[in-house]
């Protein structure tokens, strides 16, 4: 935005310009001075002007909305701390997460329940005793938007235990699917955070891995068997169970 403001003022210095960047776009100063060497017509820099006035206005306006809003949330505001322990959730996202399902859960008999409402859960397709593939039902579109973007920002957070969960669903069925079940997963855990009055706990990513170590060893073994590896498995005395060695 300085760039901008800075082109739409007359600038025309290409390298001071570039050296306005912060943060990981410094590392791009060079990339940055072919991109503001050029031509600016008068014409030009007065449309970057009313369009950056425009964002102005446009940000200031949201700036007095989220105000309003975190005033009237304040009645609420422990509910909203314990939605932010869960990671991807955020003030804005926790806000609509508390405006859709409420400062408590009392008015869902479980977790379940809750999830169905949102339409976050599988829908249910079973013929001749066959589970098919079945879309999810409508529910809740502002709350079902606001946990599939809190799944989205945690399905990118390293080292827990929804990044784990999205990667081995997405692995097997895709991103989309397992962006609904990160998001029915997010709504579970708040339901019990509400339900109980605590906060998220974090299972890590390796949650999947100790829930079935023989599982685990078993596709790992596949793996190194698909790479061109010889695997044998020995048993080991110490903490660990399961010793292998390749070849």
């Amino acid at each position: 935005m300085a760039m901008l403001r800075a082109l739409a003022q007359g600038e025309t210095d290409a390298a001071r310009m570039a050296d306005m960047a912060k943060k990981q776009l410094r590392k791009k100063i060079p990339q940055l001075q072919l991109a503001l060497e050029g031509c600016l017509l008068p014409h030009h820099r007065w449309l970057l002007s009313e369009m950056i006035e425009d964002l102005d206005h446009v940000g200031a306006k949201i700036s007095r909305i989220e105000e309003t809003i975190e005033q009237q949330m304040r009645p609420f505001q422990n509910a909203v701390d314990r939605w932010l322990t869960v990671p991807g959730v955020k003030h804005r996202l926790a806000w609509t997460l508390v405006a859709e399902v409420g400062p408590t859960v009392e008015a869902f008999p479980s977790a379940a329940d809750l999830v169905s409402w949102a339409g976050v859960c599988p829908g249910n397709n079973q013929t001749a005793g066959k589970r098919k593939s079945g879309t999810t039902r409508a529910g809740n579109p502002f709350l079902r938007r606001a946990l599939c973007e809190a799944a989205w920002a945690a399905s990118k957070k390293k080292g827990t235990y929804l990044q784990a969960q999205f990667r081995r669903l997405a692995a097997l069925r895709g991103p989309k699917r397992a962006l609904v079940a990160v998001a029915s997963s997010i709504l579970t855990a708040g339901y019990y955070i509400l339900q109980r009055a605590t906060t998220y706990q974090e299972l890590g990513p390796d949650y999947f891995d100790k829930r079935n170590t023989v599982r685990a060893t078993h596709r790992l073994v596949k793996r190194l068997e698909a790479l061109g590896h010889r695997v044998i498995l020995e048993p080991h005395f110490s903490n660990n169970p399961i010793q292998a060695s390749s070849s």
